[in-house]
């Protein structure tokens, strides 16, 4: 059985709060000119463009995950993984996500990090925390022991799922190989201003010439 790209299992929150992944990301180049990630989660959910101290200039290699529908960055020294069309980094013993490779980043609370990110084997961090260390490294981390009892009892199957179903991965985003975040949005600001049309002076004239006819009458 194939199932969809996210496999939510965590706790709905309420629907002001509720985490929303940015479909519009495998539309193209609509998002790579839009708004950030941070504008599509719920103002509880996150902590919008927080600075990580992490700098991607290029594209990234990203690889699959085996057996999991997650990428990971195995040249970066950093936890970068791409899941559900966003990109997420474990930095500063937290989660951050992107719409786009390089940020901005927005810290997403541990309530609200997908279950299969949090699945993905220690051996893919390619900066582990200290606190990995002696964890089982073809296993999860142990994200009840970290985030403590309360998050232990309200996720008890965060770790639970059948493997030997098929989870289709998000296709990546390869389009970004050819931008740069900020090359992107300076094209958008462009495109925008050059389709809206300039009044020439004879246009004003003409349009205030018109409206005092009509106050004549």
């Amino acid at each position: 059985m194939i199932k969809a790209y996210s496999d939510r299992k965590f706790p709905a929150p309420p629907l002001s709060r509720r985490s929303m992944y940015p479909a519009l990301l495998a539309a193209g180049l609509l998002v790579a000119f839009g708004a950030p990630a941070a504008a599509q989660y719920g103002a509880g959910s996150r902590v919008p463009s927080v600075h990580i101290g992490i700098s991607i200039p290029l594209y990234p290699q990203l690889v699959e995950v085996p057996g999991y529908p997650v990428y990971y960055a195995p040249d970066l020294d950093s936890n970068l993984f791409f899941y559900d069309g966003v990109y997420w980094v474990y930095a500063q013993d937290g989660w951050y996500a992107s719409s786009w490779y390089d940020g901005p980043w927005d810290l997403i609370e541990a309530e609200y990090v997908p279950y299969f990110l949090l699945r993905v084997p220690v051996r893919y961090y390619r900066r582990p925390p200290r606190y990995f260390r002696g964890w089982a490294p073809n296993g999860p981390p142990r994200w009840g022991d970290y985030w403590g009892n309360g998050w232990a009892q309200r996720h008890r199957d965060w770790d639970r799922w059948d493997h030997s179903s098929r989870h289709t991965r998000a296709p990546l985003p390869s389009y970004q190989r050819s931008y740069s975040r900020e090359s992107a949005v300076r094209q958008r600001f462009e495109q925008q201003s050059r389709g809206k049309p300039e009044k020439s002076d004879g246009q004003d004239k003409s349009a205030k010439h018109d409206k005092s006819k009509d106050h004549r009458r």
